[in-house]
Parts: C-alpha cells; structure tokens; sequence
C-alpha cells in the first residue's frame, strides 16, 4: 500500500467516526428539543396560557455548567456559544422570542441580540433607544436589548435617560467586543470625502481617523448599521461598522480595527417586564439620589460595605428636576432576594431622596 493509499485509508476511518459521532449528537439534540416541547406542554396545560417561556436566570446556570465541565480542545466560550444556538432553538419550540434593538441590521445591537438569544430569536429592529424601550412595554417584542455603557466612550445617555423613566426591568447583561471597520463602496482611501457612524463609534475611533484621515468629515448617525446603508448609497462616504455590515450591504472593508482602544466593549442590558430569578452569580442595579449634605454618598454606599457586599458600578449624572442636583446610577454583585442585599436595599431606600430598583439579574456567562 501507498503512503497516499495509507493515509487515505486513515482518513476514511477517522471520516467514519465523525459520522458516527454526529449521528449521536443529533439524536441527542432531538431528545433535549422533546424535553423543551414537554416544558411547554406543562406551562400550557389546562388551558393556561404562560407567557414567560424564556428563563434568563436558567439559561446562565446552564452555560456556566457547560464551561464548567468542559475538557475539550474546544475553548470554554466556543462550546457555550454551541449550546447557546442549541438552547436558542429548543426555546423557539416552545416560544419564538422577539427582541427589539437599535438597527438596522447589521449594528452591534443587532449581534448582542444574537449573542444573548441565539439564531432563532426574531429580531425586531427599531430606529432609536427610546423606540426599543416603547416596543417593548407596549408589547411589540418581548424583550429589548439597548447599549449602557462603553469601555472608552462611557455611559450611552440616552439609554439613562430611558431607564429613569421607564416601568421596564433589567433582567439580562451582554458584553461584546466592539472591533470597527472601516468600509465604503470605494477602495480609495483618499476619495473618501466623510466619515458616518454613530457618535460612540466616532468618539472610539477618533485618534485613527485624526491620524489617517484629517481632511475627512465626520457626522454622526442613528447607528453604524444605518451609517453603513448611507455608504452603499454614497460612494464618497465611508461607515464605522462591523465586517458583518460589509457583508450585508455589500462594501468594501478599507481598514479594521481602527478603534483606538484594543479591548474596547460595549455593555447591553436586556429590558423586559418580568423580575428574574436567582442564578447563583448575580447583579442588583439601582438609580438614587441623596440629599445634598456632607457624607451623605458616604453614608449611602456603607449601606453595602458594612455588609460586604462589593460594588461593581457607579455613575453619575444631572437630575433633569433640579439644579446641581444628581443621581447615581449604582451596580452591586447578589441578588435582591438575598437577605443581606434585600436588607442593603431597604437601608438604601430609608436614605436615598430617589430611589428606583432596575432590577436583579445575573452576571453574563460569556465573555465579551
């Protein structure tokens, strides 16, 4: 036998293994779906219409275990974002979920939607932040996904604002990777005339485009993915947008990674009208305000410290109500069914002038 007849013969076998393997896996998988239907089954039972068929909490307890037990040469996040397009598409066995984001398609929006939900989730892309909200709480989607806050950029205002105003609740986090390209219908660097993104994203890329392209305009946009479908139109414009945009509107990719921070991240909250569970890892976000006098923000954060509970974030920002006056937006790792945390929060509520749960959730399981 050949050397090219032995190592023929090796990959038939190896060939005839895999085939083997993904004949278990797919039965497999058709057993987990079964398993999903059933669960649909007992909520519906008797006529009983239960509407809350996606569980965020459960969901995370799931992908943490997958991680957990994982020994392959798979890494840890490639083999949960597997089991999250297999949990994605049971979930649709039992309730196809509708998430509203800032689009159009092909935004960042849109890819936290698919990061968090899975293929099989509709998408409902809208034009604004405050539109994701409103889509949701008159019952157009079932959830909505909307930008809180940047790496290098910061805080995402108008979903602040959103949130201040809103009867909505937090029940889920996202963090994604925000990698830019730079993408036109012309390959000519030097014919590009101006610059369109969202002005997050020109805010991220500033230094590079000052560096690369000073004699360009720029101006800001809806989104990326909006910034993206004026460059297929204009062939003197370039967009900040994501390779998947260049795919979806046909463009030319000039330049990537022209963000000025490497590890630059952007963090999406999930926005609903159900309170989440506990999962084990878990995050509290709230709004206050205090009464304008020495230590009283002192006095506010002790409510957590003296029972060690660790704060991951605070913001602050104008009350739109009264001068010089501010709120701060405040997020502490538990869960506010945890004694210690319920008794923070209620010791938070005795002290804060304003005071507004957004709610509990748990600490996203996959990585950015």
């Amino acid at each position: 036998m050949t050397d090219k007849q032995t190592e023929q013969a090796q990959l038939t076998e190896i060939r005839v293994q895999i085939d083997a393997i993904d004949a278990q896996i797919q039965e497999l998988i058709g057993k987990r779906a079964q398993c999903a239907q059933k669960v649909a089954d007992i909520k519906t039972q008797g006529g009983k219409v239960e509407t809350v068929f996606y569980r965020p909490e459960r969901e995370a307890q799931v992908l943490r275990l997958v991680k957990e037990r994982n020994t392959s040469l798979l890494d840890d996040n490639e083999m949960a974002r597997l089991f999250r397009e297999i949990m994605s598409a049971c979930l649709a066995l039992e309730q196809p979920i509708s998430v509203a984001y800032l689009g159009p398609e092909g935004s960042y929006s849109h890819a936290s939607v698919i990061k968090q939900f899975g293929s099989s989730a509709h998408p409902v892309a809208v034009s604004t932040i405050e539109e994701v909200f409103s889509t949701v709480e008159k019952g157009d989607a079932n959830y909505g996904i909307v930008p809180v806050e940047n790496s290098s950029e910061g805080v995402v205002k108008s979903t602040e604002y959103e949130l201040i105003q809103s009867n909505l609740t937090v029940s889920g986090e996202v963090d994604m990777a925000i990698h830019h390209c730079l993408l036109s219908k012309d390959k000519d660097l030097e014919l590009i005339r101006k610059v369109v993104a969202h002005g997050q994203a020109l805010g991220q890329c500033e230094h590079w485009l000052k560096n690369n392209m000073p004699w360009a305009e720029l101006e800001a946009v809806d989104s990326n993915a909006l910034a993206a479908k004026m460059a297929q139109e204009d062939a003197s414009l370039a967009a900040i947008a994501s390779e998947q945009a260049a795919i979806l509107y046909g463009l030319s990719v000039l330049e990537t990674h022209i963000e000025d921070q490497r590890d630059n991240t952007t963090k999406f909250w999930i926005i609903g009208k159900e309170a989440t569970q506990p999962s084990g890892e878990d995050k509290t976000a709230m709004i206050v305000s205090i009464p304008n006098k020495a230590g009283a923000l002192i006095e506010l954060l002790s409510c957590f410290s003296k029972r060690d509970i660790s704060m991951t974030r605070i913001i602050s920002r104008p009350a739109t109500d009264k001068k010089w006056d501010y709120l701060f937006f405040i997020d502490i790792l538990g869960h506010r069914s945890e004694p210690n945390v319920a008794e923070a929060l209620k010791e938070v509520k005795e002290r804060a002038a304003f005071y507004k749960l957004l709610g509990s959730f748990p600490v996203s399981p996959l990585d950015a």
